[in-house]
């Protein structure tokens, strides 16, 4: 039975496999262990490559099982590129490579880091169609992937979680709530059609937007205040404001350009965090 939808043969089969590669959506969370094990300090090389993987495999398990669930079950979306038969070999392949870096994870690490990698499996899984049908889990699913991805490159690294990287993780998910709001109104007038209830359906646009900003605003304070007290370093001052004036202008743009103002902001956002950790300028100067 074929795999590809279009073709058959190894060359379509492999860009049918490869089409769930979305690098937009994959790059965050393989960034957010990167950027953790940054936070830890030294950095194991080997460590940090097996994470990244195990990241890698969990988000790319959330883009098939969601293509599954909305082609080939809910008949939401127009095509896809794999078959069900497809679709059911890509999540057996990408689930078998997350278990096989927790496994080396907890061989090499120990079991704490495999506890906080496991959850990120387990949110990619149950996306769809079980965690995107609540605003609150549809909303917070992928950003708490992010939370969790930073943490687990951190204590990979240093086998312990302290304060830096906890807050970091509540910064991310907070800020990256707010985006997916406004990435969920894009549509708006569908998912209302077929009663799936994000936040802009339950709220209705107006006051979504409300609480998506609202949310922006409140981790870009928590990193003020984080920088102040000299949890995180001076410099993260530039991550807010670089990201504040991102969304000030996205404040005003339909929410198909707001999202990806936004998106870009957050890869802005943490590319000054990681030069804040890794040189923190002023705080050398203060």
């Amino acid at each position: 039975m074929a795999l590809a939808r279009d073709e058959t043969g190894v060359g379509p089969t492999a860009r049918a496999l490869w089409s769930q590669v979305h690098p937009v959506f994959m790059t965050p969370p393989l960034a957010a262990s990167l950027f953790g094990a940054i936070l830890a300090g030294g950095v194991d090389p080997l460590l940090a490559a097996v994470h990244v993987a195990a990241m890698f495999a969990a988000v790319y398990t959330a883009h098939v099982k969601d293509g599954y669930v909305d082609f080939h079950v809910r008949g939401e979306d127009d095509d896809h590129p794999l078959t069900e038969r497809g679709c059911r070999l890509a999540l057996a392949l990408s689930s078998t490579a997350f278990a096989l870096c927790c496994l080396v994870l907890g061989v090499l690490v120990g079991p704490v880091a495999v506890a906080l990698t496991v959850p990120a499996w387990l949110i990619a899984y149950h996306h769809a169609p079980q965690l995107d049908t609540n605003p609150v889990t549809a909303t917070t699913g992928y950003p708490l992937g992010i939370a969790l991805s930073v943490l687990g490159g951190f204590y990979v690294q240093a086998a312990t979680i302290t304060a830096v990287p906890l807050g970091f993780a509540v910064v991310f998910l907070t800020l990256l709530s707010g985006i997916k709001v406004i990435d969920d109104a894009q549509d708006y007038a569908y998912d209302r059609s077929i009663e799936k209830r994000t936040v802009a359906v339950v709220l209705g646009p107006d006051r979504a937007y409300d609480v998506a900003y609202g949310l922006m605003t409140v981790a870009l304070t928590a990193v003020v205040a984080f920088a102040v007290a000299r949890v995180f370093p001076l410099t993260a001052l530039l991550a807010a404001l670089a990201f504040a004036a991102v969304a000030g202008v996205a404040r005003r743009a339909d929410p198909e350009l707001a999202t990806m103002l936004l998106i870009r902001g957050s890869y802005v956002f943490l590319a000054v965090l990681v030069a804040a950790v890794r040189f923190d300028p002023i705080g050398r100067l203060v």
